[in-house]
C-alpha cells in the first residue's frame, strides 16, 4: 500500500472521528487548520466538516500546505504551530484604592475619557474603566489605604499609562488641563527621553503619564 493511499486514510479517519464527536479530535483539527483556531471543542465537532478539510488537515501535518501539495510533493516549509502553544498574556490592569466608587467612576469618564467596563456588587465596591488599551481596577474601600501621607511623600504611583508620540501626549495634557484636573505634576520632560505629567485623582491616587520627549 502506498503511502499517499495511508494518508487519505487517515483524512478519512479524522472525517469518521468528527462525526462521532469524538472529542480528542478537536484540538488536533484546532492546531492543524487556520479557519478552527478561535473555535472552543464544542463549536468545532458543530462545525461542518469535510472530507476536503481532513485532507487539508492531513497534508499539514505532513509539512505541506495543502492535499494538492502533497499529492504533488510539492513541500511548502509553513511556519510551526505549537500543538500544545503557551498561554498568553491579553491585558493587564492597574488596581486603585477609592472611597467612594460611583464618584471615581464619575472622575474617570467625565473628566479624563475613560468608559465603563463593568461595575459589581450590591452595593457596588469593584469596577473597571478602560481608555483604548489602558485599563484601571477600582476596588472601594473603608479603611485607609496606606500609612499617614507616605504615598505623597514618597511620590507612589498607582498606575504608569503611556502614549506613543510627543504629539498625543502634549494634547492629552492639555485636555485635562481644559478639565481643570489635578496634576501632581506638570508636564515635563524627563533626563532618560521621556515626557511625564502625573495626574492626582479625588482619593490621591497617582496616575503617570508618559510618552517620548522628541
Amino acid at each position: 500500500m502506498s503511502n499517499l493511499e495511508n494518508l487519505r486514510k487517515q483524512a478519512k479517519q479524522y472525517l469518521r472521528w468528527h462525526r462521532e464527536q469524538h472529542y480528542p479530535v478537536a484540538a488536533i483539527i484546532r492546531s492543524y487548520l487556520p479557519q478552527f483556531r478561535q473555535l472552543s471543542d464544542q463549536e468545532i465537532l458543530a462545525a461542518a466538516f469535510r472530507l476536503a478539510d481532513a485532507q487539508q488537515l492531513v497534508a499539514r501535518k505532513e509539512g505541506f500546505e495543502g492535499w494538492q501539495a502533497l499529492r504533488t510533493g510539492a513541500y511548502t516549509a509553513m511556519p510551526h504551530t505549537d500543538p500544545n502553544p503557551q498561554p498568553i498574556l491579553t491585558s493587564v490592569a492597574a488596581h486603585l484604592y477609592v472611597r467612594d466608587l460611583k464618584a471615581s467612576i464619575d472622575f474617570f469618564t467625565a473628566k479624563l475619557g475613560f468608559s465603563v467596563d463593568f461595575v459589581y456588587g450590591e452595593p457596588p465596591f469593584y469596577g473597571q474603566v478602560r481608555r483604548d488599551n489602558a485599563l484601571l481596577a477600582l476596588r472601594s474601600m473603608d479603611e485607609p489605604f496606606f500609612a499617614e501621607d507616605i504615598r505623597e511623600r514618597e511620590e507612589l504611583l498607582s498606575a504608569s499609562i503611556t502614549l506613543a508620540s510627543t504629539k498625543e501626549i502634549k494634547q492629552l495634557f492639555l485636555t485635562y488641563q481644559a478639565e481643570d484636573v489635578q496634576f501632581a505634576q506638570s508636564l515635563r520632560n524627563e533626563p532618560w527621553g521621556a515626557k511625564t505629567f502625573i495626574v492626582k485623582d479625588p482619593n490621591g491616587n497617582l496616575i503617570l503619564f508618559a510618552g517620548p520627549a522628541n
